[in-house]
């Protein structure tokens, strides 16, 4: 049975795209530590991209991942102000600091090849490295990136990148997960904590979660006074710091807790509080849409659903507070571990009910625990948001995280909370879909999907609109 992290379906990386952006970024690192000691051996290093990584890979940055990966950054740690600058050096020296370390010829147009029409049969978002050292020896190796910053190499299993140990309590299904609580006597969270304890202590759990909020709320506040157009052609203009400003007026802050204080003093209205959840998911979005840190939750394409939901839940319905945040994110993490265990999280795999659909499942959960829901009523509002995106497909303009896939995210959001408050008023024993069930449907629905539905920008949206991608 796999065993997935909190951490494994939180991580701290780059926009923007999971799959398209950190997954490949991750795989070079990957690549780097094959090479090893050899690194200065290198002559020569090509990539050949697959699939929908090779038919969006532009519009998604992987190539520009690739180049950051190769050259031994962290997407964790690396400074996003620095990639324009970085990658142009690149692109015009024909050169790459290879690991860091040694300095190699290195033309992305010639050396990183976008094969869209191929496909290698594990998964839709396949790469390769091809890497040739100075006694004509080649190195090879081929990677998958799976949805949500995951990364397997060819020859290895689907497995987590937490050391698969034991755990006290081992999850594969919601059923699984509701015997557990009743047996224990704990809720999802606590749950969640006893299994990471496995792998580290509470305290250093509690402190990594919490490091995630704060990249979320960070690029919440961010995204909301970044004002211009996002990159990639679209010209599409960042909505997020107008609605900002509409909404607040002239009251005045300095920081994200002043901020939030304004927004709670502004009311709790319907119609206030609809606009300031679009605004808080917009946010993100575009944030990630601009090559910004953001968290994998569990995509970057669905990146502003759960802060987007989280930031909802302190502002407007409870007080801030850490036990909360960390309440709500382990809940979260539980529910799209059985998506990914079950199904997918992939939208190249699934299309977009696999991201928006499982982010707003997962918001639902972590919701409706935090606003005092039996473990039941949990799994209930995870159910919900999910069976309102079953078949929703992934279509993106020109190959860009932008739209639809902005938007979405709003309406994931408001779907969570919606789901929520319908679980809460519900008694669970009389739901006639249970939670395994829609994650079956989700994942039958995805292999009857057609491919141009998943990622590919060669169905829906993406060729109704009269852009290219060699437009973006």
């Amino acid at each position: 049975m796999e065993s997935i992290s909190v951490l494994d379906m939180f991580k701290i990386g780059v926009g923007p795209s999971s799959s398209h952006t950190l997954g490949p970024w991750k795989a070079a690192l990957k690549f780097l530590d094959v090479i090893g000691e050899r690194v200065n051996r290198v002559k020569r290093v090509e990539i050949q991209l697959y699939g929908s990584l090779a038919k969006t890979g532009i519009g998604h940055g992987t190539d520009i991942a690739l180049i950051l990966g190769l050259s031994g950054y962290d997407p964790v740690t690396f400074d996003v102000n620095r990639i324009d600058s970085t990658i142009n050096r690149v692109k015009t020296g024909k050169q790459l600091n290879l690991a860091g370390k040694d300095l190699i010829a290195f033309d992305p147009k010639s050396q990183i090849h976008f094969l869209a029409g191929e496909m290698l049969p594990y998964h839709p978002n396949a790469l390769r490295f091809v890497c040739e050292l100075d006694d004509a020896t080649l190195i090879k190796e081929t990677y998958y990136s799976i949805g949500g910053g995951f990364v397997v190499q060819e020859g290895d299993d689907d497995r987590s990148e937490t050391e698969d140990i034991p755990l006290p309590y081992p999850i594969e299904s919601a059923a699984d997960l509701s015997k557990l609580c009743r047996q224990s006597g704990l809720p999802i969270s606590g749950i969640v904590l006893e299994n990471e304890k496995e792998w580290r202590s509470e305290e250093e759990t509690r402190e990594a979660v919490l490091a995630i909020w704060k990249v979320m709320r960070n690029c919440i506040y961010r995204g909301c006074h970044a004002e211009g157009y996002l990159p990639g052609g679209l010209q599409v203009m960042r909505r997020a710091s107008t609605l900002n400003r509409r909404l607040l007026g002239d009251k005045e802050y300095g920081s994200y807790e002043e901020w939030r204080k304004s927004i709670r003093e502004g009311g709790s209205g319907f119609a206030y509080t609809l606009d300031w959840v679009s605004c808080f998911a917009l946010a993100v979005n575009e944030e990630n849409a601009s090559f910004s840190r953001v968290v994998t939750a569990p995509t970057n394409g669905a990146a502003g659903v759960i802060p987007a939901v989280l930031q909802y839940l302190v502002t407007f319905k409870e007080d801030l507070s850490e036990d909360l945040v960390f309440t709500f994110l382990c809940t979260a993490s539980e529910i799209g571990s059985i998506f990914k265990k079950r199904a997918t999280i992939s939208a190249a795999m699934g299309g977009c009910q696999a991201e928006i659909g499982v982010s707003s499942a997962m918001a639902a959960a972590g919701l409706t625990e935090c606003l005092g829901g039996s473990v039941e009523q949990c799994l209930m509002a995870a159910e919900i948001a999910m069976e309102h995106h079953l078949g929703m497909t992934c279509d993106p303009i020109g190959g860009l995280v932008q739209v639809p896939c902005i938007e979405r995210n709003t309406m994931g959001a408001i779907k969570a909370i919606t789901a929520s408050q319908l679980a809460l008023h519900s008694d669970p024993e009389k739901a006639k879909v249970s939670l395994d069930a829609v994650v079956k449907t989700m994942w039958d629905t995805a292999q009857d999907m057609n491919t141009k539905y998943k990622e590919t920008s060669d169905g829906g949206l993406a060729i109704n609109i009269p852009i290219s991608l060699s437009e973006c």
